[in-house]
């Protein structure tokens, strides 16, 4: 097993959790609902890339190699990346900040490091 990938996978998890109760209960009184919305798919996609970092880590015991290290790399990043920009953005529009909107280009960066993740983790289980 890669201990560093589930430890990563045991944490973000937790974030995700906190995140997303507080979008659930609290976030919906300060921005407006479209705001919630773009919070919520963080949220989202956060834990659909915790159980892919979970998965890794646990097959990095069975197939260790390069692509599997990569992908779990990407699956990091990506959250980061991806649900921490929409994540920021919610902050923004919650503190009208202005001038820093074009932080969304960041979101689908993200997006592209999670592709680059599946497509490691493909390659690595082909490779087996």
């Amino acid at each position: 097993m890669h201990k560093g990938f589930l430890v990563w996978a045991a944490m973000l998890g937790a974030l995700a959790v906190i995140l997303g109760a507080f979008g659930a209960h609290k976030l919906k009184e300060l921005v407006p609902p479209e705001s919630v919305s773009t919070f919520q798919t963080g949220v989202t996609y956060q834990f659909y890339h915790v159980f892919a970092l979970l998965a890794v880590g646990i097959l990095y015991a069975h197939i260790p190699s390069p692509q599997l290290v990569w992908a779990g790399r990407c699956f990091i990043i990506g959250i980061v990346l991806f649900s921490g920009s929409l994540y920021f953005l919610t902050i923004l529009k919650m503190t009208n900040t202005v001038g820093l909107r074009n932080i969304g280009i960041i979101t689908p960066i993200g997006g592209l490091v999670f592709i680059a993740g599946w497509i490691s983790l493909l390659l690595a289980v082909l490779k087996k």
